[in-house]
C-alpha cells in the first residue's frame, strides 16, 4: 500500500511540472456542440486530472463500502463458527 502512496506522490509531482512548463503556453479553445470557451492549458490539464479522479472515485466507493459490508458479515460469520466449535465435544 505504502508503494501506492508514492507512486501517487510522483504522479501529482509530474503533473505539477508538466504544468508549471507549460505555464507560458498560449491559451487554447475548448469546443463541445455549440459551446465554445477559452482558458490556458494549465487549467485544462488540471482541469482534466480532477475530473478524472472524480471519476474514479465515483467507480471505486461503492466496491469499497460493498467490500466493507462483506468484511464484516465474514467475520461475524467466523466469530460465530469458532462459538460453535468451542462448545462442540471431542470426539
Amino acid at each position: 500500500m505504502q508503494v501506492f502512496y508514492w507512486l501517487v506522490l510522483l504522479i501529482a509531482i509530474a503533473i505539477a511540472i508538466f504544468a508549471i512548463q507549460n505555464s507560458s503556453a498560449s491559451p487554447i479553445v475548448i469546443k463541445f456542440l455549440f459551446w465554445q470557451y477559452e482558458t490556458s492549458l494549465i487549467y485544462t490539464l488540471l482541469g482534466s486530472v480532477g475530473v478524472g479522479i472524480l471519476i474514479t472515485l465515483f467507480f471505486w466507493i461503492p466496491r469499497a463500502i460493498r467490500s466493507s459490508f462483506q468484511m464484516r458479515e465474514l467475520k461475524r460469520r467466523i466469530g460465530t463458527l469458532e462459538t460453535v466449535n468451542r462448545e462442540k465435544p471431542p470426539l
